[in-house]
């Protein structure tokens, strides 16, 4: 009998369950390896994660969390953030199946335009947020300008 394929699951999920904290932990310390000025805030924990106006997904392969992202209501527009794969899963579409997974949930809250920023030097995430028909714009909310940022919207 062959075996069967790998199963793989988009969905909301809880930040702090034992078999999501490395993944998190992990993000957390993507973002502070990052060339950035001022330096990325430890931002990312399991308590912003649970906050009333965040949405958690993970991406899951036969149960095991191998890609996260989040997104933010902040009424006027929902802000995607916390977006990460695992190194070893790059480069398979899951980023790309991660951010439609998320904007599927946005649309379901009825929210009509999503905001991100992203570095500068991350190449691949700016390829991906493009091709996925996202447009830059001005900073927003609480980001301010900056030489290694990247502010980019897209209406739903």
């Amino acid at each position: 009998m062959a075996p069967s394929p790998p199963s793989l699951t988009f969905a909301i999920d809880d930040p702090g369950k034992p078999d999501v904290l490395p993944l998190i932990e992990q993000l957390h310390g993507y973002l502070s390896d990052l060339d950035r000025h001022p330096p990325v805030p430890p931002s990312v924990t399991v308590d912003s994660l649970q906050r009333p106006h965040v949405t958690f997904m993970t991406a899951r392969v036969d149960g095991t969390p191998l890609a996260c992202g989040a997104s933010i209501d902040r009424s006027d527009y929902v802000e995607l953030n916390y977006m990460y794969v695992l190194p070893a899963c790059r480069g398979m579409g899951l980023g790309k199946q991660m951010l439609e997974a998320l904007e599927q949930q946005v649309r379901r809250t009825g929210a009509r335009t999503v905001k991100l920023e992203t570095g500068t030097a991350l190449t691949e995430s700016i390829e991906l947020y493009e091709r996925a028909g996202y447009r830059r714009c001005p900073p927003f909310g609480d980001h301010r300008a900056n030489a290694n940022s990247i502010f980019m919207e897209k209406n739903l």
